[in-house]
């Protein structure tokens, strides 16, 4: 399944650490593997769930780690598990994992967006997306905006290849989030982010080019949603803050005709009359 395992017992112990774990926690981890860092969660959690997917090492971690009571070992894809199937309603837990890296940004969506959310996250992922993660204005992306918007994250350390098996062609960093108890910006969270889909929609070009392109306007109309907003519309994307992606979300929602909430993303077109907003 693409998986590097962690042999670096000085990393394993900075992940345990982070996680502030104590006998009253639930962990669900993500891609145990073999298991290492399953082993030492389960010594300090009250209780583990392990989501394992692939078939051989779920059932070679049941029998593994079958004197520990307080482990459950899930063969299962955990972007189809029902979280509340497995954890309760309510259930306060956390996320601690060295996630596989072909899907980390699934996983922290569904985690994040997901419910119930975790109180806390402490993952391992690819050292370029842990520094897109944590980025401010200046070298934000669209990921960076998204899970910002529910948490507050922090690069804990810098794990170099040689400290998995097989290693890795790349470099990793083990990265905190502190969830939110309510997201960042009080919005519609689909149109909060069609919003900032749609600047990103052309990344290199200036503001009032992406977003016109994004939300389906004439470029003077974008301008004045821009400028509205405070917003210099030769800024790119990348460099606004989560702030002033709000900002701006508030001046194009309070346009009556809403024109982000007219077309759906798979069916945004230029027709001459879809340009007729009105309300700038």
């Amino acid at each position: 399944m693409g998986q590097h395992f962690l042999a670096d017992e000085s990393i394993l112990q900075t992940i345990l650490d982070s996680a502030d774990l104590s006998p009253e926690d639930t962990v669900v981890e993500v891609g145990p593997g073999l298991g290492i860092l399953t082993k030492e969660l389960a010594k300090r959690a009250g209780k583990v769930i392990a989501v394992e997917l692939d078939d051989k090492l779920a059932a070679l971690l049941k029998r593994r780690l079958s004197s520990r009571p307080n482990l459950k070992v899930i063969n299962a894809d955990i972007l189809k598990t029902n979280l509340v199937q497995l954890l309760g309603e309510n259930a306060s837990y956390k996320v601690v994992a060295n996630l596989p890296y072909y899907i980390t940004s699934p996983i922290l969506h569904y985690f994040m967006e997901g419910w119930p959310k975790p109180s806390l996250m402490v993952v391992m992922v690819q050292k370029e997306v842990a520094d897109a993660i944590v980025a401010k204005g200046g070298k934000m992306s669209l990921l960076a905006v998204s899970l910002q918007m529910y948490s507050k994250t922090k690069i804990i350390s810098y794990v170099p290849a040689q400290s998995f098996y097989p290693p890795p062609k790349v470099d990793s960093a083990v990265v905190r989030f502190d969830l939110l108890p309510e997201p960042a910006v009080k919005a519609d969270m689909d149109n909060f982010f069609r919003v900032v889909r749609s600047g990103f929609s052309l990344p290199r070009k200036q503001l009032r080019n992406s977003l016109a392109h994004g939300l389906n306007l004439e470029p003077t109309e974008a301008v004045k949603f821009l400028e509205k907003a405070g917003i210099d519309p030769q800024r790119r994307a990348e460099a606004l803050k989560l702030e002033e992606w709000a900002k701006l979300y508030e001046v194009v929602s309070s346009c009556k005709s809403e024109p982000f909430l007219c077309h759906s993303d798979s069916s945004l077109h230029r027709g001459s009359e879809s340009r007729k907003s009105g309300c700038v």
